[in-house]
């Protein structure tokens, strides 16, 4: 198969992997150290994080506010405001993930979905990437949280939430680009595509079941 116009392109930017090892497995990611060729014929080697990706939900509600969640994040040892989200189950779609997620953390489902589009969030050293969905026409119910997940539910406006960005207060990164994303769309900058609950299609979901076929 002949590579892409774009593909070819780039070609002198190309590292190529010569093998690698698994230097941590664990129930979350892997951490992995590979050898690669440089595009001037020299060699290197690559630590990164594989990661099978995750979901965030910007869910809307009929007066204009958003919901989002507040949690500790250990590694940061912060309490950070964020839109719903959650790793992607193996097999899982992103829509799949979407809905799971915005009911297990907020108790919330979704009458309607609109796909918003794949972020990388640490392309440096990470395979993970985060897509986001916009949901609205939303129904409350119970929480599901996991076992030993403390999640507060807060309710905000896109205005309120600006004003925290503007003071430093909003540093989620998947947050700030739901929330630039969804600025966008009700300015008419970008389209919405909103699906029926009942009918939605994921558009990621071919790309993503060609990827786990790749060796």
């Amino acid at each position: 198969m002949n590579a892409a116009p774009e593909q070819q392109v780039k070609e002198h930017l190309i590292e190529r992997r010569l093998g690698g090892r698994t230097l941590l497995s664990g129930g979350f990611l892997e951490v992995c150290r590979d050898d690669v060729s440089l595009p001037d014929g020299s060699l290197a080697t690559r630590e990164f994080i594989r990661h099978s990706g995750a979901v965030a939900v910007v869910p809307m509600l009929d007066d204009g506010r958003l919901v989002l969640v507040r949690q500790y994040r250990y590694p940061l040892s912060k309490v950070l405001l964020e839109f719903p989200a959650g790793k992607r189950d193996a097999g899982e779609s992103t829509l799949a993930c979407a809905m799971r997620e915005l009911r297990e953390e907020t108790g919330y489902t979704a009458g309607e979905w609109a796909y918003g589009g794949e972020l990388h969030n640490a392309a440096a050293y990470s395979t993970e990437s985060i897509w986001i969905w916009f949901a609205r026409s939303l129904v409350a119910g119970a929480k599901q949280l996991d076992e030993g997940e403390f999640v507060e539910s807060v309710f905000m406006t896109p205005q309120e939430l600006l004003a925290l960005d503007g003071n430093d207060e909003l540093p989620d990164a998947k947050t700030l680009i739901g929330l630039h994303w969804l600025g966008q769309r009700l300015a008419g900058g970008r389209p919405w595509n909103w699906q029926a609950t009942e009918q939605a299609r994921d558009p990621v979901a071919v790309q993503l079941r060609l990827a786990s076929t790749t060796p």
